[in-house]
């Protein structure tokens, strides 16, 4: 495994640094990452980098396939429009973490922020999945039209909830999962809570304990029974502005 230093390196010779040690070496160690954008953008499958640090925004725009584990925490739009591929963190993320993803997996330890999941989309087999260990802010999964959000809100004191206000807004595909409930002035109009099913089991079940065995916590206190599941009310909220038949 390469190992590259980023210490006070531009975000531009940074990425040129991998792509060119990608053509020898297709797994690479980098240490001192302090807010570099772009690293790991439309990397292939068969790629693995492990990043020491804080990257900057954009980590893993476009990925194709390839695997990110981050010791750190992540800025803005992580995993952005990403295809394919595996996100770790083993820290906390900022707003817009997987904007418009597309496929692929995300999973945070800790905390994300304001409009996780905007715009993620789905396509037959492409199904993008984004867990989450701690809370998220507000506009959670807005304008969501396919893929999984789960929210598992651990460590949260009595007084802090699982996510902001406008959950949901714009929503028509895809499904948010929550540990516990949310008020229901929490969602917007357009997403509902729905009945979980034996599916909906097995599939929480998959990603739990993948986060667990990732970052070594112990989780058999989570009841897949506690968790409420959210879906769109109509998958064509807006036909009314553009069209009418």
């Amino acid at each position: 495994m390469k190992i590259i230093d980023a210490l006070n390196v531009y975000y531009r010779d940074l990425n040129a640094s991998i792509d060119d040690t990608l053509k020898i070496d297709k797994s690479i160690t980098l240490k001192n990452v302090f807010g570099q954008r772009y690293i790991g953008r439309g990397l292939p499958e068969k790629v693995k980098l492990k990043i020491y640090g804080t990257p900057g925004n954009d980590m893993a725009a476009y990925m194709d396939g390839a695997e990110l584990e981050i010791f750190g925490n992540g800025q803005d739009a992580v995993g952005n429009t990403m295809n394919y591929g595996k996100i770790i963190v083993h820290g906390s993320c900022g707003d817009t973490l997987g904007y418009a993803m597309r496929g692929g997996e995300i999973y945070v330890e800790g905390n994300v922020g304001y409009r996780v999941g905007i715009h993620m989309k789905e396509y037959k087999e492409m199904k993008p999945i984004i867990v989450v260990g701690g809370k998220a802010g507000e506009f959670l999964g807005e304008y969501m039209a396919g893929g999984a959000i789960i929210l598992l809100g651990l460590n949260l004191s009595k007084d802090k909830d699982i996510t902001g206000k406008f959950c949901g807004t714009g929503m028509h595909g895809g499904v948010i999962y929550l540990n516990g409930s949310a008020d229901k002035y929490k969602f917007g109009k357009e997403a509902m809570k729905v009945d979980i099913t034996g599916e909906d089991i097995l599939f929480l079940k998959k990603h739990i304990d993948f986060y667990a065995k990732t970052f070594k916590k112990d989780l058999t206190h989570l009841k897949i029974e506690s968790f409420s599941k959210y879906a769109a009310i109509n998958k064509n909220p807006y036909s009314n502005m553009y069209c009418t038949y």
